[in-house]
């Protein structure tokens, strides 16, 4: 069986993340505890109790790398699976990089702290916010912000590319209003301003970009095992080649559709950590299985399949 490790972004945040898997497993139950020392960052109440921070950048990147981590660690706790292919969406692209070697456990969750200070604060004063577009080919949704970037001076830029009929635009938050009437007119079935204040991958965080640059420097190793990258929607296993991949990230679309094409021929399953936001949207891409480990239901159900498979 050929598994791809996937992992989630910014927004499969949810109250109470993590609990179970924490509570019944030591290397969650250490790695929790040893990112709340490192970090400076009370993870159980995060991730556990209800709270405000879940929502802030600097709290919400950490807390989902994090519970990724938990969930990995719970199934390398019970089930030796090792992927031919590790990725993750936006975000979680640090996950499969933490997973995959390229940093330690522990620092990886320090470092997406930063990331997300460094994004909120390349975005104050910009009225930044993002859209998502339903039913509209990519090409058309292309058209319509090029367009508007050249004749109206709009800040508005393709983020995500989730998959066929699914993007999300980056950019200032009146521009994306004022396209809203247009995108519907071209015929999405559904135009939605996200509630969010920061413009991820496009142009408006090349500052946070810069930033993290210098973050990357000291923690990455010099070679790891491959990772999928959300630039090129191709693999990549050297600190020379994440220097400058993970630099563009921010300011680069996550190309997710693409890779999960790229790799779906060599891959009989995937498996989510810490969500299941990434299952959902493989259905709209794959038809091979996805399943996500989230609490000990979800790590049950893939173990079974596990068994019945190998």
């Amino acid at each position: 069986m050929r598994y791809a490790f996937i992992f989630p972004g910014q927004g499969s945040q949810a109250t109470g993340m993590g609990k179970e898997i924490y509570e019944n497993f030591t290397q969650p139950r250490e790695i929790l505890n040893e990112a709340s020392k490192q970090c400076n960052i009370d993870f159980k109440d995060l991730l556990f109790e209800k709270n405000e921070k879940l929502s802030i950048s600097e709290f919400t990147q950490p807390a989902i790398v994090l519970n990724s981590f938990m969930c990995f660690l719970a199934l390398e706790e019970n089930l030796s699976v090792k992927p031919s292919f590790t990725l993750g969406h936006s975000l979680g692209e640090f996950s499969a990089l933490g997973v995959s070697g390229a940093f330690d456990l522990i620092d990886t969750v320090c470092l997406v702290n930063k990331r997300g200070k460094f994004m909120q604060e390349a975005c104050i004063d910009k009225n930044a916010s993002m859209m998502v577009i339903l039913g509209l080919a990519d090409d058309k949704v292309e058209e319509i912000c090029s367009t508007a970037r050249e004749y109206k001076n709009a800040e508005v830029w393709p983020a995500n590319y989730n998959s066929d009929g699914q993007i999300v635009l980056a950019g200032n938050r009146d521009d994306l209003e004022n396209l809203e009437n247009t995108f519907k007119e071209e015929g999405a079935k559904r135009v939605m301003l996200l509630n969010m204040s920061v413009a991820s991958h496009c142009p408006m965080l090349e500052s946070a970009s810069r930033l993290l640059s210098n973050e990357l420097e000291p923690l990455l190793k010099d070679s790891f095992n491959p990772v999928i990258s959300n630039v090129i929607a191709q693999s990549y296993n050297t600190k020379q080649e994440a220097m400058q991949l993970l630099r563009s990230q921010l300011v680069k679309p996550v190309l997710y559709k693409q890779s999960i094409q790229n790799i779906d021929d060599e891959v009989d399953c995937y498996i989510e950590f810490g969500s299941s936001i990434l299952k959902g949207i493989n259905r709209k891409i794959t038809k091979k299985p996805t399943y996500s480990i989230t609490d000990l239901k979800s790590l049950d159900e893939f173990m079974e399949f596990a068994k019945d498979n190998n």
